[in-house]
């Protein structure tokens, strides 16, 4: 399947993932060691919803538009 040029950097990359497992990192460094599994999944919880609440959450990583353009001009019939 090909896409649009505009995505190619952002396809061949996964930044938006990286980021977040980064900032996770940093938030468990910090703790050093939980007493057990739930208060390590409760601090991840929060901090995905903090994100999910957050502008940051709002960026859009990809046009959709432009991919619905392309596969428009492209339709085979």
């Amino acid at each position: 399947y090909h896409f649009p040029v505009e995505h190619w950097k952002r396809i061949r990359t996964n930044n938006g993932l990286e980021r977040i497992m980064r900032e996770i990192r940093r938030r468990t460094r910090v703790i050093g060691s939980f007493p057990d599994g739930e208060s390590a999944l409760m601090l991840v919880s929060a901090r995905l919803r903090h994100i999910s609440g957050s502008t940051w959450s709002e960026r859009k990583y990809l046009n959709m538009d432009l991919l619905i353009d392309y596969d428009r001009e492209n339709q085979v019939s």
